[in-house]
């Protein structure tokens, strides 16, 4: 790591030493005579490491130490000093001093402090690059899904997340839009600040802009007092405006003037409020066929409409299905007290196969309405809705393998089993082996055992006739 170290020192002839010996070390050298000067520089340029004299003329280096640990808590600094004492090494050490040298100096032992100090430095600028890193993924963890499609939003979403933009995120109902506006949230810099969520549909005109604004007392009946209101709440936050498409035109007006001028005006007061919110917006309608309709003002879609974050439906990924279920069901079987160790292998191609109109939501009621019927270890496709079964047709290879089944033994059904998960989850075996609720080397040790090759296994390359099962 090649850095930047400012010297400090009023000692002119010690400074050029210094100077001159740390030539041998790959860092970039600058030097200043005072207390004041180092405390500047530090303001102005970013420096890896600072050694500094305790004694100076204007400002000593004690003081300096405490001033330059307020602007830059991370920095190393080493003091030296000529006039060492317990107490003055105790001293430096609190004010936050990386180490304490004594004058004359042990030029090799500077060097090790130096390089050791600076390997410090680096291992806390990794560390909080790690923990931002880990952060951002946490932050997505809710949201799940391996297709392509929604890698791709995913993606899109972990960049904006950090910008001030605003952001309008589409999808029917059902799909996750409020699981990305949390996460969007938790991945920016307003993380530490509120997240406030409105609910548009559920509230008339005069509610919606009393709730978003806030109101005087007694600027209607039964205003008995004042409120804040949802954007004052939200300031320095986020405000997550969900079904943007269902607020009245009025109010869209004072929306974008919200927006535009960042500022409120609360019901019943002629003051405005300076307000600092990200706005994050979803709606399961077209805007842009409203604004043709005129329903929707022009003005304020584009306001919105700086990033679009399109949710795509369930049955445009159902590849992502089997993943879900397996999480509704370790979720839902906890909350309920159940004891069930996943899927029948037709139970899984029948939600795969099914359209879901609800979408996940509907994925999750109906996982967890299963889990409540269920009487087995494993859920069934008799466990499951009409809705799900009413149209399900097993696929030529499914009926293959089924066909039969109460004449085969165990090894050739349980063969049978991981055949048709592997399929589901296009040969991801730590997927498979979350859905068979066993581990990944059990798996292995079960492939090997029945002597199945996973690379045969993709989403449309299933041959049943391929796979050589021990009979």
């Amino acid at each position: 790591m090649k850095g930047k170290i400012l010297i400090v020192d009023d000692d002119t002839a010690h400074l050029s030493m210094l100077q001159t010996v740390l030539k041998s070390i790959p860092h970039l050298i600058e030097c200043v005579t005072d207390g004041e000067d180092a405390i500047r520089a530090a303001r102005e340029k970013p420096y890896d490491l600072i050694l500094m004299d305790v004694r100076m003329t204007n400002i000593d280096g004690m003081e300096a130490l405490q001033k330059i640990k307020e602007l830059n808590p991370s920095i190393p600094i080493i003091i030296m000093t000529a006039y060492s004492t317990v107490d003055k090494a105790v001293e430096a050490m609190k004010l936050g001093a990386y180490d304490y040298l004594t004058k004359p100096l042990n030029l090799d032992e500077l060097k090790i402090t130096i390089e050791r100090a600076m390997k410090h430095l680096q291992l806390f600028v990794e560390n909080a690059r790690l923990k931002e890193k880990i952060s951002s993924e946490l932050s997505f963890l809710g949201i799940i899904g391996s297709s392509p499609s929604m890698k791709e939003v995913i993606d899109i979403a972990k960049i904006a997340a950090p910008t001030g933009a605003t952001i309008l995120i589409t999808g029917e109902s059902g799909t996750g839009k409020e699981l990305f506006a949390k996460a969007i949230h938790n991945n920016s810099n307003r993380r530490k600040k509120r997240l406030v969520s409105v609910n548009c549909a559920a509230l008339n005109e005069t509610l919606l802009e009393s709730e978003l604004f806030g109101h005087e007392k007694g600027s209607f009946t039964g205003a008995d007092k004042q409120r804040r209101g949802l954007f004052l709440s939200a300031d320095q936050g986020t405000i997550f405006l969900d079904e943007i498409g269902e607020i009245p035109m009025l109010m869209q007006v004072k929306l974008l003037r919200a927006i535009q001028e960042r500022e409120i005006q609360r019901v019943g007061s002629d003051k405005t409020i300076k307000v600092d919110v990200r706005i994050v917006v979803a709606t399961n309608k077209n805007l842009e066929d409203e604004v043709k309709k005129g329903n929707f003002r022009e003005d304020l879609f584009y306001r919105l409409n700086v990033i679009n974050i399109r949710v795509p439906p369930l049955r445009e990924r159902k590849e992502d299905i089997p993943l879900l279920a397996q999480n509704f069901l370790t979720k839902h079987t906890r909350e309920n007290r159940k004891n069930l160790k996943g899927f029948t292998p037709m139970a899984m191609d029948a939600l795969t196969k099914y359209q879901w109109p609800g979408n996940v939501r509907e994925l999750e009621n109906t996982i967890e309405r299963a889990i409540i019927l269920s009487m087995g270890q494993y859920i069934s496709e008799k466990d499951l809705p009409t809705t799900v079964m009413k149209k399900y047709q097993p696929g030529d290879s499914f009926q293959k393998q089924i066909s039969g089944i109460g004449g085969k033994s165990l090894d050739e059904v349980e063969s049978i089993a991981i055949i048709e998960t592997l399929e589901q989850t296009g040969g991801n075996k730590t997927e498979a082996a979350k859905i068979l609720n066993i581990t990944r080397t059990t798996l292995n040790n079960k492939l090997k055992k029945y002597r199945l090759n996973t690379l045969e296994f993709s989403k449309h390359s299933y041959r049943p006739s391929k796979h050589n099962v021990s009979q």
